[in-house]
């Protein structure tokens, strides 16, 4: 460690993506400290391992910081940001530091419009079984690191989900890049899939001439940009002639079973705990990586098999004679893919409560989520969670209800005010029903408050 560099302050340190990178920095040795509008889970478990967490944001809690580093969701004209300007503190975006982190190992940065977060957590958990003792940092909570989002490991690898939102992934430098899907979305950020696809590519050309990429080859916009990707490729897949690939496959409720074919050869059945085929491509990636860093595959097989989920990513929140689950899925792509994972694994009636996450995503999309809805019995729309948006005039949750039924679904209901939902699933519930919250927002609040109804 730099001896002029000691106090790191995050503003903004509640978020998902800003802990992880805090907890790293403390558990190296570092002195941090941050704030956020309101505490919560996050930051009180940061306060617990020894993090100083402020309340709100004042231009005293910036201390005595050597550097500041911001999220996305936070203002430049912050008290704390104009206060680390005036003293020439050193201001740094969160996609900056993540990439300083990720130059102190070999990178291992896994991107992808859908499926990062699942992805990238099997990878580390992998890794971490297989002796490379990896550093992770990941968007999601996880219980396999005791519910948080980040490890600190003393191996030579770090896992990191590469987000492509604000083309921060194009700051990293993967040793290993994976790409697990490519599709339209953050179209404030990007002009249309073209200007997505030249970002995938960069992204990937960024390995090293000793390293490689991994990538999903049933995606048509990756098999498109395979040509421009300069670097080894090893490809995997389930409805193709991909490298690696997933054979006899089987759905059983909360499972799914596949065989792992790599190069022509058979290496073994795997059976993971959460269901999906999404989910078993996803596992293809871990497969491919701890393979090529020599893991054993029975140890893959082991990790694999234990893998409980990411927190918000299909979580069980109460079964008994009503199975209720919270999904994290705000793409028309993500809510389908999960619709049809509940539909492979189980023959109940299906409801599904949906929270459209921004504006401009619903602006986009509207018609592809009222289409992806059409695989339910039940469809509720609430309205929009605006994150970081302001209101787009004529944009509301009822543009997809109403596409719904337009596309012919027999049961939509729009409810605007989500406070509603748990008594309207109260009224219509039935036993052997199975309802999912879904959506990027507090949605999964209001499914707890269902649950505590059933209890």
């Amino acid at each position: 460690m730099f001896k002029n560099i000691k106090k790191v302050h995050f503003v903004g340190i509640g978020g998902i993506g800003m802990s992880g990178i805090a907890e790293i920095l403390f558990s190296q040795g570092f002195i941090v400290s941050g704030s956020d509008k309101s505490l919560s889970e996050v930051t009180d478990r940061l306060q617990k391992i020894g993090i100083t967490v402020y309340e709100g944001h004042s231009a005293e809690n910036l201390k005595d910081a050597d550097v500041l580093v911001y999220s996305s969701a936070v203002s430049l004209d912050n008290p704390e940001i104009k206060a680390a300007a005036a003293r020439k503190i050193p201001i740094i975006k969160r996609s900056e530091m993540l990439a300083e982190t990720m130059r102190m190992k070999y990178g291992i940065g896994i991107a992808g419009t859908h499926g990062k977060t699942t992805t990238t957590s099997m990878v580390g958990l992998t890794l971490t079984e297989g002796g490379i003792d990896p550093t992770i940092i990941v968007g999601g909570k996880l219980s396999s690191l005791g519910g948080t989002n980040a490890r600190l490991g003393k191996g030579e690898f770090i896992v990191v989900e590469a987000d492509e939102f604000d083309r921060t992934f194009l700051k990293l430098t993967p040793t290993i890049a994976a790409l697990t899907t490519l599709e339209s979305e953050h179209l404030d950020t990007y002009k249309d899939l073209d200007d997505i696809k030249t970002a995938f590519t960069e992204f990937a050309n960024k390995v090293p001439f000793y390293g490689f990429v991994t990538l999903c080859l049933d995606e048509p916009a990756l098999r498109d940009i395979m040509p421009e990707i300069n670097k080894k490729i090893i490809t995997y897949g389930i409805n193709t002639d991909a490298d690696v690939t997933a054979v006899d496959i089987t759905h059983n409720g909360f499972t799914s079973s596949f065989k792992v074919k790599y190069f022509e050869k058979i290496l073994g059945e795997i059976t993971l705990k959460i269901p999906g085929k999404h989910n078993i491509k996803n596992s293809l990636v871990a497969v491919v990586i701890a393979n090529e860093l020599s893991v054993d595959f029975k140890i893959i097989k082991k990790a694999l098999e234990s893998f409980s989920g990411v927190l918000r990513r299909f979580e069980v929140k109460y079964n008994k004679e009503i199975l209720v689950i919270d999904d994290y899925a705000h793409h028309p792509t993500e809510t389908e893919a999960t619709l049809k994972a509940i539909r492979d694994g189980w023959n109940r009636r299906l409801i599904v409560v949906f929270q459209p996450h921004l504006y401009s995503r619903t602006r986009d999309f509207y018609q592809e989520f009222g289409k992806a809805f059409l695989n339910s019995d039940v469809f509720v729309c609430t309205d929009i969670y605006p994150a970081r948006e302001l209101p787009i005039e004529g944009i509301t949750g009822d543009l997809i209800a109403s596409t719904a039924k337009k596309f012919g679904h027999k049961d939509v209901n729009y409810i605007a005010d989500k406070k509603e939902v748990p008594g309207f699933l109260n009224k219509i519930k039935k036993d052997g029903d199975i309802i999912i919250t879904m959506g990027a927002g507090d949605i999964w609040k209001y499914g707890e408050q269902f649950v505590t109804m059933l209890n």
